[in-house]
């Protein structure tokens, strides 16, 4: 599961984690708990293996039980991704929560 992901390019995730943490942090700093950061850094890496993961499966075609060529299909294989990504996450990721995390401690603490 993490080549295909390598890919499209897991280093991007660190460049855009620096980028969105600074926001995020500012929303979180207020707070000043760890466990809120950490679950905004895991919803991170949620959304991106969403993102990564309905790109992987957005040309797998109409057949099979969540296709079968009509409009429902389409829902059903987003809520699916959205299950996988987030177990992905509960087994302990890609590494991009981590990064994240550590990211918005150092702008907290700075």
């Amino acid at each position: 599961m993490v080549a295909p992901l390598a890919m499209i390019g897991l280093s991007i995730a660190g460049d855009v984690a620096s980028g969105i943490a600074t926001d995020l942090v500012k929303s979180v700093a207020s707070a000043g708990q760890k466990d809120k950061i950490k679950k905004t850094a895991q919803d991170f890496e949620t959304m991106f293996l969403e993102q990564a993961l309905e790109r992987l499966t957005e040309n797998a075609g109409d057949a099979g039980p969540l296709g079968g060529g009509h409009d429902g299909g389409g829902v059903y294989r987003s809520m699916l991704v959205k299950e996988y990504a987030g177990e992905i996450v509960k087994s302990g990721g890609v590494g991009i929560a981590d990064s994240v995390y550590r990211q918005m401690l150092k702008l907290q603490e700075g």
